[in-house]
C-alpha cells in the first residue's frame, strides 16, 4: 500500500512542476512579446495574469519557490 501512496505523490508533484513550467513558459512568451509591442494591452494582461498566479495561494501549495523571486529570475532572463 505505501508504494501506491509514493507514486500518488510523485505523480502529483510532477503535475505540481509542470503547471509551473507551462506557467514559466508563458511569461517568458509574454514578456517577450511586450518586449516588442509594448502597448499590446492583452499580452500585458496576460504577463500580468501570469504574475497574479505566482503570487497566489494555489502556486505556494504547488512549490516552495517564492513567487516574486521567480518573477525577478524570468524578468532578467528576458
Amino acid at each position: 500500500m505505501a508504494a501506491v501512496n509514493k507514486q500518488t505523490g510523485n505523480a502529483y508533484e510532477n503535475l505540481a512542476n509542470a503547471i509551473i513550467v507551462q506557467a514559466a513558459e508563458d511569461y517568458r512568451a509574454a514578456l517577450k512579446k511586450i518586449k516588442a509591442h509594448p502597448k499590446n494591452k492583452d499580452v500585458i494582461n496576460e504577463a500580468l495574469r501570469i504574475e497574479r498566479f505566482f503570487r497566489s495561494g494555489w502556486y505556494q501549495r504547488l512549490t516552495n519557490v517564492d513567487g516574486e523571486f521567480l518573477i525577478c529570475k524570468l524578468q532578467e532572463d528576458i
